[in-house]
Formats: structure tokens, sequence, C-alpha cells
């Protein structure tokens, strides 16, 4: 997303966020063609306003936990590797919701906030139509020595600690968005 026009070649795209269906984004951004696509307005608040009117916004909260041994916590869900988040509660404080989160997708219970850390944004598919996710990310820690308890009724099938080398290989076939914190 953009408010300045940026410079087009063969292998941009620029679509200007008033005039573009939601639909026209999303084939822009399965296509192979272009190596940039770039989504324009001349005014920022604007810029949200339509985009956020084409796929509506869902907030989520999440975290990158470190153990005390080094290994991070990472979850198996619907076929790909994540890190624990999921969406925001009304009325729910954003540091709240991703504690909340970590502890119902993986039975971590001691957590200790270090730090928040990048805020991602990803488009993703329910019922037929196109959402806006924005996920809070908070930097953790935890000294849990009991067993993983992965959130079955959330698709989670593993919920594991794994080393560095681990984690480079499961970033393999892992979401886009998470794989900026690492």
């Amino acid at each position: 997303m953009t408010t300045k026009p940026p410079e087009i070649t063969d292998t941009t795209l620029v679509l200007p966020i008033k005039y573009t269906e939601a639909k026209n984004l999303i084939r822009a951004l399965k296509s192979k063609r272009y190596q940039s696509i770039y989504v324009y307005h001349p005014k920022v608040d604007k810029l949200w306003k339509h985009f956020h009117q084409k796929f509506g916004l869902i907030e989520a909260a999440g975290g990158l936990v470190k153990h005390q041994n080094g290994k991070t916590l990472m979850i198996f869900r619907n076929g790909k590797w994540d890190l624990p988040k999921g969406r925001i509660e009304k009325n729910e404080l954003i540091l709240d919701a991703a504690l909340r989160e970590v502890r119902e997708e993986t039975g971590v219970l001691d957590l200790t906030v270090i730090k928040p850390i990048q805020e991602t944004l990803h488009i993703f598919k329910r019922n037929h139509k196109y959402k806006l996710k924005k996920t809070y990310w908070y930097l953790m820690h935890s000294n849990c020595s009991r067993p993983l308890v992965p959130q079955s009724l959330e698709g989670i099938e593993k919920a594991v600690w794994l080393t560095n080398d681990e984690v480079k290989v499961c970033l393999q076939n892992a979401y886009a968005n998470i794989k900026v914190h690492f």
C-alpha cells in the first residue's frame, strides 16, 4: 500500500484502491505475472478506509515464545507451521488476548511478556469472503516444563518446542507473515 505512485514497469501493477474490487486485487496477488503490486491512494486515511470497506478488519494477537533453553514454541495447523495467535475478543486488551491465545492453543501457562514486536497484515478467506487480519505480536518467555497441549478444536495438530535449526526447516512450510519474526 502506498500514497506515492511508484515507478511502473512490466512487472509492477498499481491498483487505485477506490476503483479496485476486492476480487480483482486477490486475482492480482495470486498472479505470477507481477513482482510488485501496489494499492494506491494519495491520502493514507482514505487508503485504509477503502481497504477496510473492501475486506473488513479482524484483529488478532499472538506470541513468539522463547523457552529458557533457547527453543521456540510453534504450532502445526491446517498443514502449515505457525505461531500461536487468535482473535481479540470484544473489550479485551491486546496483550491479554495474546497471552490468552498462546495459553489456549498450546497449554503453556507461565508466560512473561518481554516486548511488543512487529505487527503483521494478511488477507485470508472465510465463508467465501476475503478478510484482512491485523495481528499484534509479542515476544514472550517461558520456563514451561509440562507437556504441551495443542488445541484440537482450533485444528492445531501439534504444539512443540523447536531448536533454531528445526525452526528453519519448519519455516519452509509456514505462513509468510510469521517468517518476518525469524
